[in-house]
């Protein structure tokens, strides 16, 4: 079992890169503590996280497909958010997604795979940066497909509890 990684407290003075809305978030970030929310679309998340940035929506703005998992992840995603003009990302996630919000999500979450699936040419097209966005966006639906609901039911523990789970603990079902 994977234990849950809490970046959050890690911040420290970085957590003023991070000024985006629960209310403006990107549709297609994955739950959990950062997401994007009205990123500027000038395509420099991803040279920095690119395990953990994608750009998509109507304007191809910046939203999280994986959260971080170690200090050195933080550290990349922190940077992406530190770059972005309008700081659009939040960090705040855990204040916002509640257990029965994860669990919709993730029963909603065919509504990403079919955004994803629009075919690695369209996402070869749009990625003007040379950015390997096609791959990216493989990567997010795999990830979506293996091993996002591990992680999910991870985040959950760690919502419904406020610790990480340990590997004698169940976790909740998604």
């Amino acid at each position: 079992m994977t234990l849950y990684f809490d970046p959050v407290p890690l911040l420290g003075d970085d957590r003023v890169a991070f000024r985006g809305r629960w209310e403006d978030r990107m549709w297609l970030n994955v739950p959990g503590p950062f997401y994007g929310a009205e990123t500027d679309n000038c395509w420099t998340g991803r040279l920095h996280a690119p395990c953990h940035v994608l750009y998509g929506g109507e304007y191809m703005t910046e939203y999280v497909y994986r959260q971080p998992r170690t200090p050195d992840e933080l550290a990349r995603l922190v940077e992406a958010a530190d770059l972005d003009p309008v700081l659009g990302y939040a960090c705040d996630g855990d204040a916002h997604w509640t257990v029965e919000s994860v669990r919709k999500w993730w029963r909603e979450r065919g509504r990403i795979t079919s955004y994803l699936s629009a075919g690695e040419r369209r996402w070869e097209e749009a990625d003007w940066a040379g950015q390997g966005l096609a791959a990216s966006v493989a990567d997010y639906a795999a990830y979506i497909e293996d091993g996002l609901a591990a992680d999910l039911r991870v985040y959950l523990h760690w919502l419904e509890e406020g610790v990480s789970p340990t590997p004698g603990d169940l976790l909740p079902q998604l």
